[in-house]
């Protein structure tokens, strides 16, 4: 079999094809042309803000390198904070004063800067992280400075900052440990509640992931409430204080409400129940007011509503309180307590469709439960400063007087409440005398 020879390309090369030559990072030079740059119109920020914007400089290659010199005064050597062989300019924000009005101009510089190059944000994120990870190298008037800079770049709302990349980074161990990060925050928060409100500050923490752990900012061994509220205080900040304070008593109240209402959903024994109730309230200090509110919330909790028929749901919650009449009476033992509860009872009754014809029923049945006393429900009716729904409740029976006046003439109106009273919650509820 014959085989025929294959036609072969004659007078052809195989191109190469040509790359695109990336020149070698030179960030020296960057720097040494930011520096002159500074050096040339004597730190006035207005004339350097100029000539950087007219310059050709190649920022998106060098934009942590442009940042290092904002805030150092030239390039700091890989990893750390330490200067780096090149030129270096006296007008960093690490050189100027540790005051506002000094650092403030720098604040509004990079706020231009970033408008022009919205790109930078990226490489301001990447300085700050890098410099706040390595508090430690800095001097304790440096590191108030990067604190007063940092609450003026939120104040100042500094082209999208994300809290995260500020205080994320300040969370190592080492540098809680030392105090560092307590002393850092504790000149921020100073700082930035110049111009804004608590809840700005509030907002911001959040946003950062710091808000619901304030304490983690503290060294271990004076990681404790206690030590929370003397620290901002003597620091001024009292604002804060009652704010933690205020949170840490709702985490309170929600983890007794959660603990109390697995119990009643288990039928726990009364008197297991009351004794929880005890330990709570003496460790965690909590009002005799609240804790009524609590156990009120709690029995309702529990309570299995039906979506249509009232007379299970009246049937249901009046079993509820007798059930736990003890628990009410053991913690309502003042008259205010009681009168407390009334006010609790009378407003969910006004405002849970399910209850709003029960007032007169619960109280009845606290009432004959030893739970309310007589004076307490005379005291509410009389004097009591909540309105919501008494009117309601009673202009049935007192529309009953309206009609049959007495033979002596007008009543005395005190004397209309009080007997109506009587008859709506110790009578027959018709508005007529047993």
């Amino acid at each position: 079999m014959s085989s025929k020879e294959r036609p072969t390309l004659g007078g052809t090369r195989i191109k190469t094809r040509k790359r695109n030559i990336a020149a070698p990072l030179d960030p020296a030079a960057f720097s040494d042309a930011v520096v002159q740059i500074y050096l040339d119109n004597a730190g006035d920020l207005e004339l350097i803000a100029k000539s950087i914007e007219s310059s050709d400089l190649n920022f998106s290659r060098y934009g942590d390198t442009f940042f290092e010199v904002v805030f150092t005064g030239g390039r700091t050597q890989p990893g750390t904070t330490k200067p780096d062989e090149g030129d270096r300019h006296p007008y960093s924000i690490i050189e100027c004063e540790p005051k506002r009005e000094v650092i403030l101009p720098s604040v509004i510089y990079i706020q231009k800067i970033l408008r022009r190059r919205p790109f930078l944000i990226k490489n301001l994120e990447n300085v700050m992280r890098k410099f706040l990870q390595s508090l430690e190298l800095f001097e304790e008037n440096e590191r108030k400075k990067l604190a007063i800079f940092t609450a003026l770049a939120f104040s100042q709302k500094l082209s999208g900052l994300p809290p995260e990349t500020v205080f994320q980074p300040l969370l190592k161990d080492n540098l809680v440990a030392k105090g560092l990060v307590l002393s850092f925050m504790t000149d921020f928060f100073k700082e930035y509640l110049i111009d804004n409100s608590l809840d700005d500050l509030i907002s911001i923490l959040k946003r950062g992931k710091v808000e619901e752990n304030l304490l983690d900012i503290f060294p271990p061994t004076k990681r404790s409430n206690e030590a929370f509220s003397e620290h901002f205080t003597k620091e001024g900040l009292v604002a804060l204080v009652e704010y933690n304070e205020k949170k840490n008593f709702e985490v309170k109240l929600k983890e007794m409400k959660s603990s109390l209402t697995a119990q009643l959903t288990e039928e726990a024994d009364t008197s297991e129940v009351i004794e929880t109730v005890k330990l709570r309230v003496r460790d965690a200090k909590l009002p005799d007011i609240e804790v009524v509110r609590i156990l009120w919330d709690v029995l309702m909790d529990a309570v299995q509503w039906s979506g249509k028929n009232q007379q299970q749901n009246a049937n249901a919650a009046l079993r509820q309180v007798k059930t736990w009449a003890e628990l009410l009476n053991t913690f309502c033992t003042t008259g205010k307590l009681e009168l407390e509860l009334m006010y609790k009872v009378q407003m969910q009754c006004y405002e849970d469709a399910k209850l709003m014809k029960l007032f007169p029923e619960i109280v009845r049945s606290l009432y004959d439960q030893d739970v309310l006393a007589e004076d307490t429900i005379l005291h509410w009716f009389r004097k009591g400063t909540n309105s919501k729904g008494r009117y309601e409740i009673f202009s049935r029976h007192l529309s009953y007087y309206n009609k049959t006046s007495s033979p002596w003439g007008v009543w005395n109106l005190s004397f209309h409440y009080t007997y109506v009273t009587y008859c709506c919650l110790f009578g027959t509820g018709t508005g007529k005398p047993l």
